[in-house]
């Protein structure tokens, strides 16, 4: 059955040995990063606390499932750090410097939050329509609701790559005003908000989650009320939109104000 979800985005950064430093604990508050990697390790800890059977969801080139035995390394972005989707064997397979960073991520999360699960992930097309996303993620709440064990849902996705000239995208006036309209229905978990969001904007605009939020909509589409969400994170520090919640389907108790 399907239990929880959280969304989390995909910098390097949160990575500790990408920006130069040792693994750390805790958070700087004065530090962006820090701050954001926490909230990220908070999220998956809640879905680690609530289920010990995740399906991860991210946007590639390309639709493709990745399983367990799934293992990369971080090499590309500067540091030889190995992550998988599941515990290591006796024989681990080698790991896969292409590998997309949304697994990556999320192979990262799930060794600092719960090294002992294994999990899989699904990536979606970036140029899917969105009614197809939103079909892929009520046909995932579909699959998950027929299991009797509980089930949670990480989304790995990132907002506008466009909102400063620093940003890696540079600046789009369009931005913000796309970026606002995200990070409202991602506080309020609005269905209807993720659904709207346009495709050919989005990809303009380096809005490279905008797939994997329309299958989250999905995935709660056959609620009678928008998921109650949980908000650990919103901010652009780097010109890129960012956001860390936890979301559960409406009218369920358990997740704090």
């Amino acid at each position: 059955m399907f239990s929880i979800a959280a969304l989390v985005p995909s910098p390097p950064m949160l990575v500790p040995e990408l920006c130069g430093r040792v693994p750390v604990s805790g958070s700087d508050p004065d530090d962006p990063t820090m701050v954001l990697r926490a909230a990220a390790l908070d999220a998956a800890a809640t879905l680690a606390a609530t289920a010990d059977r995740w399906i991860v969801i991210g946007v590639g080139s390309h639709d493709r499932i990745y399983g367990s035995a799934t293992r990369g390394t971080f090499t590309g972005f500067g540091a030889d750090v190995s992550v998988g989707l599941g515990p290591v064997g006796e024989e681990p397979g080698p790991a896969d410097a292409q590998l997309p960073l949304p697994i990556l991520i999320a192979g990262w999360l799930r060794e600092q939050v719960a090294p002992r699960i294994s999990v899989q992930a699904r990536l979606f097309a970036a140029d899917a329509s969105a009614a197809a996303c939103a079909e892929a993620g009520a046909a995932l709440r579909a699959e998950l609701d027929s299991e009797r064990d509980p089930y949670a849902v990480l989304v790995v996705g990132d907002g506008a790559a466009t909102l400063t000239v620093k940003a890696p995208g540079y600046l789009d006036e369009r931005a913000h005003a796309v970026q606002d309209d995200l990070d409202t229905a991602l506080r309020t978990g609005s269905r209807a908000g993720l659904a709207a969001l346009e495709p050919e904007l989005c990809a303009a605009l380096l809005v490279d989650g905008r797939a994997a939020y329309q299958v989250l909509g999905g995935l709660f589409a056959p609620d009678s009320a928008d998921p109650k969400v949980r908000t650990l994170y919103q901010g652009a520090p780097y010109g890129v939109g960012y956001d860390v919640s936890v979301w559960e389907p409406g009218g369920q108790e358990g997740i704090d104000e």
